[in-house]
């Protein structure tokens, strides 16, 4: 490459620094099977890992929101109702989850504030929500607290795991120690897979020895 190709393409990469961390359609088309076949087990594992994690933190939340409402709560005159043990332990939870998934599950070196903020910014929205259909359901349409709590644990499942794996982590997936070397072992993937001899280019080659 030229100088003046070089000067552009810094150009490039200035006007766009995203650009070299948001891997195109074509570099994703130039990996080959092996590497994409890891890369979907590795995705696999992550939602395993996160589906774990996440059951971890339910029994958390579970065991929490069983105290409060059965032994802190219960047959006081306070009327906090279904809201209050509800909210404190989802937050056990979220500290539980958000600590151990950005380490392990998604990998992430990402600054902690700024990561804590996103996760915040999906509980300003959900936590009301989930508030009020909850006390809805249960103080007004008198559905079991507990089989409201795990429906709304199942969303919260699913729904974060989205919105983490795609805003939260996007820009910072496979960046601390552990993702690295996943990354690494992707790229072997790779490196392997070039070294090996195609084997239509054998069959070729043993057909223009015979001839």
């Amino acid at each position: 490459m030229t100088t003046d190709e070089n000067q552009i393409q810094d150009k490039e990469n200035t006007e766009n620094p995203l650009a070299e961390n948001c891997p195109n359609e074509k570099q994703n088309e130039e990996l080959n099977e092996a590497q994409k076949k890891l890369k979907r087990k590795n995705e696999i594992i992550r939602i395993i890992k996160f589906v774990l994690l996440s059951a971890s933190a339910g029994v958390i939340q579970l065991v929490s929101f069983t105290i409060l409402n059965e032994l802190a709560f219960r047959g006081t005159e306070t009327g906090v109702g279904y809201w209050v043990p509800y909210l404190i332990s989802l937050l056990l939870s979220v500290i539980w989850n958000f600590t151990f998934n950005r380490k392990f599950t998604f990998k992430s070196a990402a600054n902690v504030p700024k990561a804590m903020l996103l996760v915040l910014a999906y509980y300003v929205v959900f936590t009301p929500l989930s508030t009020l259909w909850g006390d809805a359901l249960t103080d007004k349409a008198g559905w079991n607290e507990y089989a409201v709590l795990i429906m709304t644990m199942v969303i919260n499942l699913v729904t974060e795991f989205l919105y983490n794996r795609f805003v939260v982590y996007r820009k910072s997936l496979n960046t601390n120690d552990l993702g690295k070397k996943e990354e690494a072992a992707v790229q072997a993937a790779g490196e392997n897979g070039s070294s090996a001899t195609p084997e239509s280019d054998v069959h070729e080659s043993d057909n223009e020895n015979v001839g």
